[in-house]
């Protein structure tokens, strides 16, 4: 496991398993499917078109902090439109740069057109941490000699 792997290794090691709202959704309803899922940001679609992203940050600045409904406000009203994508071509430090240019936390991976997954940072970070101690161990073995 390299630290310059692509996107789509990461997804391949990770699942490309992605969750997604409909923009009808009410505020309501995307916070209880994030908490169902342990998760803090879902891709909204219009059919197979993204037409952004819900975060607990949407919530918490437009919903919590505007003293808002979230049973009465849909989720097209608050999210994010403004999405930054990723190809699975793309290597994970790119994708990283990218998060840290743009001060975001999570990126769909958009192939041909098509949604192929979904990415945070926590999953970068993991992917690196992993790299870094195959590596070392593969360096401890050849200084051991095994």
């Amino acid at each position: 496991m390299t630290t310059n792997g692509t996107i789509g290794t990461l997804l391949h090691h990770k699942g490309a398993q992605v969750w997604s709202l409909s923009a009808k959704a009410t505020v309501f309803e995307a916070i209880q499917f994030l908490a169902e899922k342990n998760i803090g940001a879902v891709p909204v679609m219009d059919g197979e078109q993204i037409v952004g992203i819900f975060s607990e940050r949407d919530y918490t600045r437009k919903i919590a902090l505007a003293g808002k409904s979230s049973k009465a406000t849909s989720v097209r009203d608050i999210l994010s439109t403004a999405v930054v994508a990723v190809t699975s071509q793309h290597t994970i430090e790119e994708a990283m740069r990218l998060m840290t240019d743009n001060r975001i936390r999570h990126l769909p991976v958009i192939d041909n057109g098509k949604m192929v997954g979904f990415v945070s940072i926590g999953d970068m970070v993991n992917w690196i941490i992993s790299a870094q101690s195959a590596t070392i161990q593969q360096m401890e073995s050849y200084l051991a000699g095994r």
